[in-house]
């Protein structure tokens, strides 16, 4: 399973509204681009994709810029992958052949627990508040 490029810009760009939300900051895309190092014309797609599935509110204008929409303990990483994505595992409904059926069912059973584990990842969880510690061998 592959994690597409969208979905680790869309997380690593809501871990940094997470981390301005409490100082009501608006983040601005070129901020947010270089902040984390996201291509900017790639970014306001990934922001519009979650904006209009509710997960951040942006106002126009000189002031204007994007913060998050709930609370960062609110908004969980299954949030973000549905709005970037779509479904987490969704087969082809090809269940023919002698294993098709039990192929289904175990794909079923990962798919529900990847449900449950990205929901238990919230973005306060993501946001770290300092920087990563740099570790040198």
């Amino acid at each position: 399973m592959k994690i597409s490029v969208k979905v680790d810009y869309a997380c690593r760009v809501m871990a940094e509204l997470a981390r301005l939300h409490s100082s009501g900051e608006l983040a601005q895309i070129e901020q947010l681009a270089k902040t984390e190092e996201v291509p900017a014309s790639f970014l306001a797609q990934i922001l519009g994709k979650l904006r209009t599935h509710g997960l951040i509110v942006s106002r126009r204008g000189s002031q204007g810029g994007f913060t998050l929409a709930r609370a960062p303990e609110e908004i969980s990483l299954y949030d973000i992958l549905m709005a970037v994505e779509g479904e987490c595992l969704h087969l082809s409904g090809n269940i023919a052949g002698r294993s098709g059926r039990r192929m289904k069912q175990i794909w079923d059973e990962i798919g529900t627990t990847l449900v449950k584990k990205t929901k238990s990842y919230t973005l306060n969880q993501l946001a770290t508040k300092h920087q990563a510690e740099m570790y040198y061998i």
